[in-house]
Parts: structure tokens; sequence; C-alpha cells
């Protein structure tokens, strides 16, 4: 039988399944059960050892309940399971090719089972011919073939439902997969053009923030040679590292983060006055009023 997962997948789905909510090993290799309808289900052998490469690789994490291990994706498996959204929506194509090869093998197995009982049906209905009589014994043969046939269509029938079902599931999963990718891609570009209109009538203290986030700002050196000083034009170059997570709160809050700790730079390097701050108090309060109508504003 060829391996339900290639190299790599099933750490793959572990962390899909993690994604959707906290789970305990057992549960895991119960869902995984489900998802294959029945015809596979991987051994505690093979689960929780992946489960602790992942926690050590600090993609999942747990917590004890009831003296079990209640695993948790954290935001770093999050962002490998977002940057591998494609080759997630080829491994529910491959859970199903894999699901119908499962059932293929079922309904040989099942025929040639039908074939041996018939052949035996036929041994002992010769057999029996010489004791009880040629008819009786073949009807009883006749009927015991007529049993094992109606068998073998019930499970072929089942294993065709159960082939259909998953890959009806698998196409819907690849849509929805499809559909997520998008919609987070359009937010981070809605809410980052906002930002950035916002941030470019503030004053100049925050002007340039948001265009260096998306890469379009002039680095310069800056006068204390800090990745994080402004360049000669006065729009501050050092949030062009932000690369864009698709996650738009998680974005905003590093953006701020940032900007904190540029200011408090900028404060200890060239010092603090009462005229300075006055400004600095107007030009935020401008920043801050003009972000959150941005941020009130309905798509």
């Amino acid at each position: 039988m060829p391996p339900v997962f290639a190299h790599g997948r099933l750490r793959l789905y572990l962390l899909k399944l993690l994604d959707e909510a906290p789970r305990h090993g057992y549960e895991v290799i119960r869902l995984l059960e489900e998802r294959f309808q029945g015809l596979y289900a991987p051994s505690a052998g093979t689960v929780y050892p992946r489960l602790s490469k992942l926690e050590a690789e600090g993609l999942v994490t747990y917590a004890t309940e009831g003296g079990r291990k209640v695993y948790s994706i954290t935001e770093a498996g999050r962002a490998e399971l977002a940057d591998r959204s494609g080759e997630l929506a080829d491994l529910e194509l491959e859970i199903r090719d894999s699901v119908t090869e499962l059932a293929a093998e079922i309904r040989s197995d099942v025929r040639g089972a039908a074939g041996d009982l018939r052949r035996e049906m036929r041994a002992a209905a010769s057999a029996s011919a010489t004791q009880v009589g040629e008819d009786d014994s073949w009807k009883a043969a006749k009927e015991e073939l007529r049993k094992a046939r109606q068998e073998w269509k019930e499970q072929a029938r089942r294993a065709k439902d159960e082939s259909r079902r998953a890959r009806e599931e698998a196409q819907t999963a690849r849509r929805q997969a499809k559909e997520a990718q998008d919609r987070a891609r359009e937010e981070v570009q809605r809410i980052a053009g906002q930002l950035q209109e916002q941030f470019a009538k503030s004053g100049g203290v925050l002007g340039g923030l948001a265009g260096a986030w998306l890469g379009g700002g002039t680095h310069g050196a800056g006068t204390a040679g800090r990745p994080g000083a402004a360049d000669t034009d006065g729009a501050p170059g050092w949030a062009a590292d932000l690369t864009p997570t698709g996650d738009p709160a998680r974005d905003l809050d590093r953006l701020l983060d940032r900007f904190r700790d540029e200011v408090r730079d900028a404060a200890r390097d060239h010092g603090v006055t009462a005229a300075r701050v006055a400004q600095a108090r107007d030009h935020l309060a401008a920043a801050a009023a003009r972000l959150a109508a941005t941020l009130a504003a309905k798509p």
C-alpha cells in the first residue's frame, strides 16, 4: 500500500488541525481517522513524536490538563501555515487520492474474498451432492453465493460514497484556503493604504511611517548611524524590514512598537525641551485622531 502522507505532509496537516482548535494527541489521531472515513488511522508512535518535534521547533506549545498534554499552535506555527497555504490545498487533494486508493484496495480485497467464497461454495456443493442430494446442496450454495455478492455490493457502494465525500471535502478545503488567502491579502493592503494616507497628513513626525513599512521610503544612514535613524528627507526608513505577517492587527502593533522605540531613541540622542514636548504632543494628538478615524471607518 502506498504511504498515506508524502514526506513532511503529516507535519503540515498536524499544524492545520491544531490551528482549528487546541487538541490532545488522542484527539488528533481520532480526527485523522475521521478525515480518512475510517480507512486509515495513524498510530500513537507516528503522531506523538511529530507533535514533540513541532513543540521543539516552537511551532506548537502545550498545557497539561487532566494529566494529558493539550497542544496549541503558536504564532510561528500560524505564520508557517499561512506561507504554505497553497501546499496545504494540494495536501487536501492528496488525502482525497489516498482515500480513493484505500477504497480501491478494499474493493479488490472484497472481490478476491467473494471469488474464494464462490469457489468454496461450488466445491462444498459438489462434495455434499453425494450425501444430501444434489438439488438441496446446490440451492444452499447458491444462497450463500447470493449473500456474498450482496455483501460485496454493499461494501463497494460504501467505498464509492466515501471516495466521493473525500473528493468534495478536498475541493471545498482548496476553495476556502484560496478565499482566506485573498481576504487576508486585501485586508493588509487596505489597512496599509489607510495608514500611509493618514500618517502622511500628520505633519512630518509620523509622515513616512507607513511608506517605510511598505518599502517605499528612502533609507538613509541617519546622523547617528543607526538602522532607525531618519533619512535626508525626514521620512523614517526603519520599518522596511517589518514584513507583513498576514495578521493586520499584529502588523499594526509591530509598527507602533517600532515608532515608540524610535521616538525614545531620538529623545535620548538629541535631548528633550519643553518646546519640543509641546510640538510632539500636537503631532501625536493629530496623528492619534486621524488613526482613530481610519480604524473606525467602515471598510
